[in-house]
């Protein structure tokens, strides 16, 4: 089930606090870089940062979390992490559908940026119809790859 997180709550902060370190280390070490700015979040920075989170629980317990921002026909999408015990399931897929969705018809596009050595981030975000539009190094020796995804109404990448 899919159901948006409320920030204001600390016990659903302290969850998605967990689950994203978890998933954090293991993109840390695809990538390798340790200093992705998700593994220094606090409870408290997470609570602020502005973000709409939605997560999908399996059996009462959060098995992923996709955070996002929107401005001006875009929805900027800041986070998608999944529990590494619940890899190869399709929860990525399912909350970034999910976000696609909400937004179908709304949306102008949709961005994402992840490090370009994560191939199973790349992977799912080509599936779903998002290419490449740039790369960049934030830090050196650390690639990111900034993907795009053109609006509109629902396609046969959101069936």
């Amino acid at each position: 089930m899919i159901e948006p997180i409320s920030l204001l709550d600390p016990a659903a902060v302290r969850e998605l606090l967990a689950v994203q370190r978890a998933a954090y280390r293991i993109e840390a070490e695809l990538i390798g870089f340790d200093g992705i700015p998700g593994l220094r979040d606090t409870e408290a920075s997470l609570a602020a940062c502005g973000e709409t989170f939605y997560g999908r629980y399996e059996s009462g317990a959060l098995a992923g979390a996709i955070s996002f921002k929107t401005d001006a026909g875009t929805v900027d999408i800041h986070r998608l992490v999944v529990h590494p015990a619940q890899f190869r399931k399709g929860i990525g897929e399912s909350l970034l559908r999910h976000v696609l969705a909400l937004y179908a018809g709304r949306a102008d596009r949709y961005l994402v940026a992840t490090g370009a050595a994560n191939l199973p981030a790349l992977r799912l975000y080509r599936k779903l119809g998002f290419a490449e539009s740039r790369m960049f190094e934030p830090v050196p020796g650390l690639r990111i790859v900034e993907l795009g995804r053109r609006g509109g109404e629902p396609d046969a990448f959101d069936r």
